[in-house]
Parts: structure tokens; C-alpha cells; sequence
């Protein structure tokens, strides 16, 4: 074990181009034994291409590493294996038709046979080890595993290396609280051992409370390097974004109109009981704990789950919807969490991802006309700041919060009563998150019903006009925008006299 604050892993003056795109400019980053250091900055400021020239995935065009004091040049993520480094990657690869176990031990399993059990067994135990007993079963198949899951599969790999430092880019965003909580503890106890981390993740609140220091990159460079004790989260915001974001959450007051979507007495096996009301131009938010429900109600409401008993109506007509294409017709538009499994095409562009909805407005017969389409896009990408490179870049090849935003684009270009939005700035950066929020706001204004669910209590809190609280299943309360706070928010959620 290396005495705490070694300095485990150093890289100096990284630079990385991909042909006239400046990735990296002048880069330092130390990462020290015992400690966390945070790695933050908004998408594109060249977090993920800093990871992969530890890893070796890229070869830096400038600059030096040093691992615990030795010069280092890694030509591909094996090597870097081999001398201690690992990264856990956000969306980790799985095999499908192997087990967790194998999945696991993919690099220390040899030849066409290996005791199964003997496997099985070790990895039950390292899973116990590192308390994922409960989330995973050594014997579960790739193609049936979660997301979080499949996160834990990446970071046991890691682990079974018992390397010297590890590296862990956004490893909440797939995670419930509960998953967190293990993952947290864990990281802890890799820094009391000795383990050097790196941590990137835009989820302030985590930063907090991990980190020992902050690394914040903007524009491919560095800004600097805070001690965690010694700065604060509109000061770190300040150095991400190069501003102050003051208005972050800003809402001009809008007189709600007529009442889009009620929901009287609904239930089904996820949801009870559920009464709701969104007006347009009014946001009105869902907020919770994980497994109230939330996603579940959304899900209900845009025809994905039938309902069993109770009624829906929209403006005013009861609606019953078999699937959400009928939801669409009706003109809701739904943002689902899980946009890469359930909103995007990623091998697709991002102008078939934009008119996805809208193809049969844009074809004449059975044929979709090019110059509409080429100028709904162009419309789209221009009045929500999509930064792509052009209409054809493959979505998947975007940053989360261009990807979200085509999302939100496509159900625009519908022109919907109802927006439904299922956590919209998740795995989003905080400067994206802003440009997200105006575009709520305009939405708003311009008569559209919002109805948006949010794990962020600050963002549910400066979003929404009015706050339903669910527990169990249930909404359990609602809060006016006058009387919502943290506390009110949190002491609904927990009260479990309501939940009958």
C-alpha cells in the first residue's frame, strides 16, 4: 500500500486532435492514494478522451503519464490493465450469451473448460465481498441483466485486478438510490485502502460527497484543481460553464388554460388510485423516492401499461390507449428515462431521429420529401442548439444532453398538448440542463402541458408549477410552487400513513 496523498497517477500537459478538433489542450491531472479526485466539466469538455488515453484506447499527441512515478505509454487497455489502472466505463460491454460469472473473469478464464462451480463460487464470494450480493446471481445470462447490472459486472472486473488506481466515468447513471449507497460505501473503502479514484460525474451532490478534489476541464483544458472543502457548487459551476448561472431555473408566470390531461381514480399492477390534473402551460412535476411509482404513472399515461380501473381523459375526452402510438395521436409526446434503449435509434442520424414521428406528414404517397425533412432538422437543431456536425452524425456519436435534446425535438416537431418528460436532464451536463429548462419554460409559454418527473429535488422544485408526491404507488400529496420545499417534498415521500 502507498502512503495517502502518493501521487499514484500524473498526467502532464495531455494534448489529443482528431484531425481540426482540438480535444485536449495542455491537460494536468494527479490522482493520489487514498483519495478521490473528481474529474468534472460540461459535455465536450473532454472528459471521455482524457479516460481513454489512461486506458491506452488513444495515444495523447502531446504530454506525459506516470504511474507511481514511472513514465508510462500505454498503446491499448490491456496494457494499462497490466499496470494497475482500470476505468469502469458508463456503458460497460456484456457478453450476452455468458454468464456473470464469465463475464466477470472474461480475461482470467483459459481454454474451452473451467470448473463452472469453482467460478460460480468465487464469484458469489467477491460479490459478497464488495456487497452486490443481493443485486446479481453469478449464474444470470448477459442478455438479462439491467443496466445497473451491468454496471456491477464492469466494476467486478475491475476489482478482481485489485489495482492501484481505478476510474469511474458517470457509474450512478444507471444505478437506483439503493445501488448508489452500495457504490458509494464501496469507493470509500477502495480510498481507505489505499486505491487512488477518479470519479467523473455531473451530479453535484455526489461530488460532494466523494470527492477529496476537483478537477474541472472546460473546452479540452484545464481550469484548475479545488480542494473539495474549500469551494462550492456555484463556484465549480462558474468554472464548467465560464458564467454564472443565476437564472438557472427561470420561469415567467404563465396563466394556465384549459385542462389537457386528467387522470381520475386510475390504477393498474404498478400505479393506485391516482388522481391528476396538468392545465396547459403549466408544468406540474412528479417527485419521489426510487420505486415510488413514478415512471411506472408516466408510462401508464402514454398507453405503455393498460390501465385496470379509473379513467383518462385528454381536453376533456376519455382516452384509452393500446399502445403509445394512440398516445401520439391524441398529441402527447413522451420523453421516456432511458433514452438510448427507448427514444433513440443510435445507429440512425439525427435527422431520421428528429422526424421519426412526423414521417407520414412529411411523405407525399409512400415517399418521404427530402427538402421538408431536410428543413424540419435544420429548423429543430437550430432553435434547440443541437451541436452536432451536421444532420447526418449518428445520434449515439452525440453527448447526452444533444441527445436529449433531439429527443425533445422529435416530440416538438408533433407539435404536442402534453408533454410528458421522464427525468429530462439525466447523464446531462449543467450547461445543457440550463438550455433544457429555457426550453420547458418556452414550452410552456407557448400553451404546451408539461408534466415532468425529476430525481433532483432541486429541479423539480425550480421546474414545476405544482408538485405531486408518490409513495407506494400513489401520489400521497401535492405542494403548490409557494409551498414546496426539500423538507415537504421529502416528508410526504417518506410517510408511509399515507400510503394505504
Amino acid at each position: 500500500m502507498h502512503a495517502p496523498g502518493t501521487v499514484m497517477l500524473e498526467a502532464r500537459g495531455i494534448g489529443k486532435s482528431f484531425g481540426p478538433v482540438r480535444a485536449l489542450s495542455g491537460v494536468d491531472l494527479q490522482l493520489r492514494a487514498g483519495e478521490v479526485t473528481a474529474i468534472m466539466g460540461e459535455n465536450g469538455a473532454g472528459k471521455s478522451t482524457l479516460l481513454k488515453i489512461l486506458t491506452g484506447d488513444y495515444q495523447p499527441d502531446a504530454g506525459t503519464l506516470e504511474l507511481a512515478g514511472t513514465e508510462v505509454h500505454f498503446t491499448d487497455p490491456r496494457h494499462s490493465r497490466i499496470a494497475g489502472l482500470r476505468v469502469i466505463a458508463q456503458e460497460p460491454e456484456v457478453i450476452a450469451h455468458v454468464s456473470v460469472a464469465e463475464n466477470i473473469y472474461v480475461g482470467a478464464l483459459r481454454g474451452p473448460l473451467f470448473d463452472k462451480r469453482a467460478v460460480y463460487a468465487k464469484t458469489r464470494a467477491d460479490l459478497a465481498k464488495y456487497g452486490f450480493e443481493r443485486l446479481i446471481r453469478p449464474e444470470a445470462l448477459g442478455s438479462t441483466l439491467s443496466p445497473a447490472q451491468r454496471q456491477i459486472v464492469e466494476i467486478m472486473r475491475a476489482l478482481v485486478d485489485e489495482p492501484a488506481v481505478i476510474c469511474f466515468d458517470e457509474p450512478t447513471s444507471s444505478l437506483g438510490e439503493d445501488e448508489s449507497g452500495i457504490l458509494f460505501a464501496l469507493i470509500q473503502r477502495l480510498r481507505d485502502e489505499g486505491v487512488a479514484i477518479g470519479y467523473v460525474s455531473h451530479r453535484m451532490q455526489e461530488i460532494f460527497q466523494l470527492a477529496d478534489r476537483i478537477t474541472v476541464l472546460r473546452d479540452g483544458a484545464l481550469v484548475g484543481t479545488k480542494l473539495t472543502a474549500e469551494t462550492d457548487h456555484d463556484e465549480l459551476v462558474r468554472m464548467m460553464v465560464g458564467r454564472d448561472l443565476t437564472q438557472f431555473f427561470h420561469r415567467e408566470p404563465v396563466t394556465p388554460g384549459e385542462t389537457v390531461l386528467e387522470l381520475r381514480d386510475v390504477g393498474n399492477e404498478h400505479v393506485s388510485g391516482v388522481d391528476l390534473t396538468v392545465r396547459a402551460g403549466e408544468v406540474v412535476g412528479i417527485a419521489g423516492l426510487v420505486g415510488a411509482g413514478r415512471s411506472e404513472l408516466m408510462k401508464t399515461i402514454v398507453g405503455d401499461f393498460p390501465i385496470t380501473s379509473g379513467e383518462i381523459l385528454v381536453s376533456g375526452r376519455r382516452t384509452s390507449f393500446r399502445s403509445p402510438g394512440d398516445a401520439i395521436a391524441a398529441g402527447i409526446g413522451f420523453a421516456p428515462e432511458e433514452r438510448k434503449a427507448e427514444a433513440l435509434v443510435l445507429q440512425r442520424p439525427v435527422r431520421d431521429n428528429i422526424t421519426l414521428a412526423v414521417l407520414k406528414e412529411l411523405s407525399r404517397w409512400i415517399f418521404v420529401r427530402a427538402g421538408a425533412e431536410r428543413a424540419l432538422t435544420a429548423d429543430y437543431i437550430s432553435r434547440l442548439r443541437i451541436r452536432t456536425p451536421s444532420s447526418e452524425q449518428l445520434v449515439g456519436k452525440l453527448s447526452g444532453g444533444n441527445q436529449q435534446k433531439v429527443v425533445l425535438a422529435r416530440w416538438l416537431a408533433t407539435r404536442p398538448k402534453l408533454l410528458v418528460l421522464d427525468e429530462p436532464t439525466r447523464g446531462v451536463d449543467v450547461g445543457a440542463k440550463a438550455e433544457i429548462y429555457a426550453i420547458i419554460d418556452e414550452l410552456a409559454h407557448a400553451g404546451v402541458a408539461v408534466l415532468v418527473v425529476s430525481s433532483e429535488l432541486p429541479e423539480v422544485l425550480g421546474l414545476a408549477d405544482r408538485i405531486n408526491v408518490m409513495a407506494g404507488g400513489r401520489i400521497v400529496g401535492e405542494l403548490s410552487r409557494a409551498e414546496a420545499t426539500e423538507e415537504a417534498i421529502l416528508a410526504l415521500a417518506m410517510d408511509e400513513s399515507r400510503i394505504s
